[in-house]
């Protein structure tokens, strides 16, 4: 059976070299269809691109978060929880032993304030910390917050730029060093100045200044920051595992996620869309299908002689559809592979026209899926759309199909 598949196509590619144009022109449908196909893959593939390298810009990858799940969904409400699990320091601390991969780790909780400052209200947001190093805030003044200021409970302050700016528009950040802004009716030290990307205004002090109360009210959050993004499965499992084991019934309040989950959401987005769209255009490759099998049944009519010849010489009727098939295959992978060119040419004229429009660096992408896919769909279609003209063609009596000439 091997033996006769090459002498096949060979016959095949013979047959349609005769009746090029006439073949072109019936499948032009699948020509139009196969391209609409690869222009739509490769423009969402690109997409589905252009969309990871912005999340990844956008947000770290190396980094992983634990946020106490506060509420919980009673009859399609959302209502706060009586009692919950929430990370105090000192079980943040333990928490840090467990983390075996090089990274920094720090324990923070947010919350809207009105800031004292020179008999002045300026409503910030206060961010309650373990530490200021490992974030992408920049030392501009004096000092960051220390070890010792968590130990001992200092009352000092860090503040960002824009608090400064709002506080004075004409002191240097170096003269608010030693000065005091005052916070729920106690005063604390300013010791340093930070440059944040925050348009806010913001006050960082030691998270040891929070009572049980405070914290439960404004649950902390942990951040942990990878050296290598490579370590963040392990060490999100260990994290995983050290809340499990630490807070056991409990450990559900808490949630460890990464910023994966949104590479994730948006492939399985761009995957749905490629499915839906390909479905779509995918009745212009069913069109294109039917103009093979009309192609493979005018020629089983028009070569009636040439059949009954073959099957008076002694073809068996596989031969017969091994024929037939491999024409329409043959078929098939021609108007397949013409829509794979003008389907790549037509998004690259595409493509000048969407970033001229949308001001976007958008580019397609031309993958090894979308090549794998018109390979496949050529195939399918010569089997799928030839079996009956085959079938037919090798069912013709010899003496009758010879009689009719």
């Amino acid at each position: 059976m091997l033996k006769k598949i090459g002498p096949a196509f060979a016959m095949a590619a013979n047959t349609l070299r005769s009746h090029f144009f006439h073949t072109f022109l019936s499948i032009l449908g699948m020509v139009i269809g196969v391209a609409s196909l690869v222009g739509i893959l490769c423009l969402i593939d690109g997409m589905e691109q252009y969309a990871k390298d912005q999340i990844t810009k956008t947000t770290s990858l190396t980094s992983i978060a634990i946020n106490t799940r506060a509420t919980k969904t009673v009859n399609g409400i959302l209502v706060r929880k009586d009692t919950f699990a929430c990370i105090t320091y000192p079980e943040f601390n333990e928490l840090r032993k467990a983390i075996t991969k090089l990274a920094s780790a720090y324990l923070f909780s947010t919350q809207s304030i009105e800031a004292g400052w020179n008999g002045n209200s300026i409503v910030s947001l206060l961010r309650s910390t373990s530490e200021l190093t490992g974030t992408d805030l920049k030392l501009k003044s004096g000092r960051l917050l220390s070890q010792n200021d968590l130990s001992a409970k200092a009352t000092v302050a860090v503040v960002n730029s824009t608090f400064a700016r709002l506080a004075s528009s004409k002191d240097s950040s170096d003269a608010f060093i030693g000065k005091k802004v005052r916070i729920r009716q106690q005063s604390f030290e300013i010791v340093g100045v930070v440059i944040s990307s925050s348009e806010n205004p913001e006050v960082y002090v030691p998270i040891t200044h929070l009572s049980s109360a405070e914290l439960l009210s404004q649950p902390p959050s942990v951040i942990v920051q990878a050296e290598n993004v490579a370590d963040v499965p392990a060490i999100k499992d260990s994290l995983r595992s050290w809340l499990d084991t630490h807070y056991q019934a409990r450990s559900t309040d808490l949630d460890v996620l990464t910023n994966n989950f949104r590479v994730e959401q948006a492939t399985q987005g761009f995957t749905l869309f490629r499915v839906i769209m390909g479905m779509i255009v995918g009745i212009s490759v069913l069109v294109g299908g039917i103009g093979v099998m009309n192609v493979m049944l005018i020629s089983v009519t028009q070569r009636t002689t040439e059949i009954g010849v073959r099957k008076a010489m002694g073809a068996k009727r596989e031969d017969i559809v091994l024929q037939f098939l491999t024409e329409s295959i043959t078929i098939s992978a021609f108007g397949s592979l013409c829509g794979l060119l003008f389907g790549i040419l037509g998004t690259m004229g595409a493509i000048p026209i969407i970033k001229a429009v949308t001001k976007v660096p958008f580019q397609a992408s031309y993958t090894a899926n979308t090549i794998g896919v018109v390979a496949v769909l050529a195939v399918v279609v010569g089997i799928a759309f030839g079996t009956y003209p085959a079938l037919r063609a090798s069912r013709l009596d010899p003496v009758e199909a010879i009689r009719r000439e």
